[in-house]
This record gives structure tokens, sequence and C-alpha cells, in this order.
């Protein structure tokens, strides 16, 4: 029984990768460059974790989620956060309906959140209440309206989006809320040799249409796979020790981290950084979780989870510096 449990998982094994390897092809003939961004957003798929996306207009985040509906046979939709957008206008509402026998029933209009992939876009343009309605589905895969409870699909994935050069009439996320998200990535302007091929691919006549290359079943199957990659004592010693260094009050804190944070992150982010370990561990077609796993996958989990304090501010000192001088003081 057991050689047959340990055929099966190598079989499962094998077929997983293969599946991922065909993904990340499929991926890059639509999308150009953005290779680390694209590395990420496999990565929170597998840890089925939300990401918040910082970047300029104009940089493909849209094509880039709805790329990846696409490919692995997500139901998707792009959310556009406005000031005067309402719970109801994400979760649905009930419509009163007229019925053949001359009745009247209330029934539920379904809203857009109920997707596989949703693209929140602008997540900071619409006030707390309405965020707040988004960021409760997050959390509890689920929608309460009007008394009932109603299940999301699985896999259920939140992709929101910020600007980070306007600022006028946003509301920020509080930093609470901000935990709910798995990773936050920044996504930076093209190379120019990667905006020559986008310039010719997006001019011509022959766009090339993505294929499906996996269905929501398979998503599921592969995060099953990235769950039960084992973590070695070493390793989650590490992680443990990574996050208790950023936090100003802890033993394990140096005295740049205590000069310049105000709040280090939470035990969310160990986890976090066990769970993208382990599905950067598959996507790379390791065995185990390393060391090196988890430094490559610590800057979007901790980057929305350390708050500089005005020491930092004042001498310029960023959120990202903090994270880079930990990491090289770790041994």
């Amino acid at each position: 029984m057991k050689e047959a449990d340990k055929a099966g998982n190598e079989e499962a094994w094998a077929d997983g990768r293969e599946k991922i390897e065909a993904i990340k092809q499929e991926i890059s003939k639509v999308v150009v460059g953005q290779h680390q961004v694209i590395e990420e957003i496999l990565v929170a798929l597998l840890s089925r974790g939300h990401c918040l996306i910082v970047g300029v207009p104009g940089l493909a985040k849209t094509l880039l989620v709805s790329t990846f509906g696409q490919i692995l046979g997500l139901s998707f939709n792009r959310i556009q956060f406005t000031p005067d957008m309402m719970p109801s206008d994400i979760l649905g509402c009930e419509i009163l309906q007229d019925a053949g026998d001359g009745t009247r029933n209330f029934e539920f209009a379904r809203g857009p959140v109920f997707a596989n992939l949703i693209l929140a876009d602008e997540i900071n343009r619409t006030p707390p209440k309405t965020q707040s309605a988004l960021l409760e589905a997050m959390q509890e895969r689920q929608v309460s309206v009007a008394g009932k409870t109603l299940e999301l699909d699985d896999p259920f994935l939140v992709f929101a989006t910020q600007n980070p050069i306007e600022h006028e009439g946003t509301y920020p996320l509080p930093e609470a809320q901000l935990d709910r998200f798995f990773f936050s990535l920044k996504i930076d302007y093209p190379a120019m040799d990667e905006e020559r091929d986008i310039v010719l691919k997006t001019t011509a006549n022959d766009e090339y249409e993505p294929k499906e290359i996996a269905s929501s079943s398979d998503v599921i199957e592969l995060q099953k796979l990235a769950t039960e990659i084992p973590v070695p004592g070493h390793v989650l010693d590490y992680i443990l020790k990574l996050v208790h260094s950023s936090r100003p009050d802890s033993d394990a804190s140096s005295e740049y981290v205590r000069n310049y944070v105000a709040w280090g992150a939470g035990p969310r982010a160990s986890q976090n950084l066990t769970r993208a370990a382990k599905s950067l561990a598959l996507l790379e077609g390791n065995p185990m979780i390393s060391i090196d796993d988890v430094k490559r996958v610590s800057m979007p989990v901790l980057r929305h989870r350390i708050i500089p304090n005005y020491n930092a501010t004042g001498e310029g000192v960023n959120v990202e510096d903090i994270i880079a001088h930990i990491i090289a003081n770790m041994g």
C-alpha cells in the first residue's frame, strides 16, 4: 500500500510539474518580460493567496491577470472601483421580480465577486465600507446578503491594484486590511528591448490568443500538491527568526530595526512565508523548501507588513531597504 501511495505521489508530482511548465510557456507568449511578477503571481495562485499589485497605469496589470484566468480556465471579472461604489455593486443584491402567476418574489442577483479570479482595479478609490465588503469575502470566502450565506467559487483569488502616483481622492487601506493580502507585488517599467517587443506585438494584426492549458480542478490539485511539500526544521527556524527580526521590541531585532521600524510583521507573515516557499519549491521542482526559497519570497510577503517610522521617512529609508537589511544580517 505504501509503495502504491509513493507511486501515486510521484505521478501526481510529475503531472503537476508538467502542467506548471506548460502554464509558464503559455503566459510568456502573451506577456512580455515581467518574469519576477509572473513567478510571484504563480506562487500566490498555488498558495491560494490574494495579491495587492502596485504599479503605474499602462503596465498590463489587467492583461496579466486576465491572461492567467484564460490559461487556467478560471472565470474572471474586473471591478473598477470608484468613490460612489456600494457594497451591493460587488456582492450583489435582491431584485423584485414578477412571476408568471402575477406574484412578485425577491431573487438574488449575483455581483461580480462570484468568479474564480477578481481584478479589483484601484481598490483605494472606493470608501472603506465598500473595501471591507470585498476584504470580508477574501477572508471568509463567502458572502452574506439578506440573511443568506453564499459560498464563493473555488478557487477564489483577488488581485487588487493601486496607483502609486495619484493619492488625491483615495482611501488608503488600513494596515489590518493590508495584512489580509498574501503578497504585495510591485510592477516596474519594462526594459527598452521588452518595450520594443510590446509595441510590435500590440500594433500588429496577428495578436496571440492564449490557450486554456489547465482547469479550475487542475489549479486546486496543484494547490494541494504545494501544501504537501515538507518544511525542514532549520528552514522553519529561519522563517521565525526572520519575522521576529522585523519587530523592534523583539530580542532578535537589530539596532537598525529598532531605529527605523514602527511595527514589525505579525504571525501571518510566518505562515505566508512558509506557504509561499512551498509553492516556489513546487515551481522549481524541488522536493522540499530551502532558505533560498524563503529569501526569494520575503519581499512580497513582508513589503506591506513592516511599517517604517518617522526616522525612516525623514532619512529616506523605505520598507524594501529594511527588509534587505534584515535578510543580509540573518547570517
